[in-house]
């Protein structure tokens, strides 16, 4: 499980360094796409494949569906992990989530996201805020 936030820089040449402590999970090879909030989700391949299963057997569903699908499976791309640990970041990803040199890579669950840091300030902030609410809307009071 992916958990904590990092702050990365990407290079001149596209590539960000994925922390230490992520590397041996994410294996060699690693599949980044669109994700939501405009950043990017970054999978292992193992965990990678059930989500693009999940998505594909949705992608003739509705059109919010479909949608969806077409956002995580359209824009994916398989990179590989280079010895020193840098990932090559495509500039079609690196124009969607707007990633300018500072970065922040941060662990969620069974995938890490890559924001750009000012954008990954903004929405902590946001979601700091309204947290009690959220929590109370979703009846998680713990």
């Amino acid at each position: 499980m992916f958990i904590g936030e990092y702050l990365h820089t990407l290079d001149p040449k596209n590539r960000i360094s994925l922390p230490a402590k992520f590397r041996k999970d994410l294996g060699r090879a690693v599949v980044l796409t669109r994700g939501l909030d405009h950043c990017l989700f970054v999978y292992p391949k193992s965990a990678w494949k059930k989500e693009a299963e999940s998505r594909a057997a949705h992608a003739g569903g509705t059109a919010a569906a479909r949608g969806l699908a077409r956002l995580f499976l359209a824009g994916a791309m398989e990179a590989e992990v280079d010895a020193a640990g840098r990932v090559l970041i495509p500039d079609h990803l690196k124009h969607f989530a707007t990633l300018k040199s500072k970065t922040v890579i941060a662990g969620v669950a069974d995938r890490i996201e890559i924001w750009d840091e000012s954008a990954w300030k903004k929405y902590t902030a946001e979601i700091e805020r309204d947290a009690d609410a959220f929590a109370e809307k979703l009846g998680d009071t713990n």
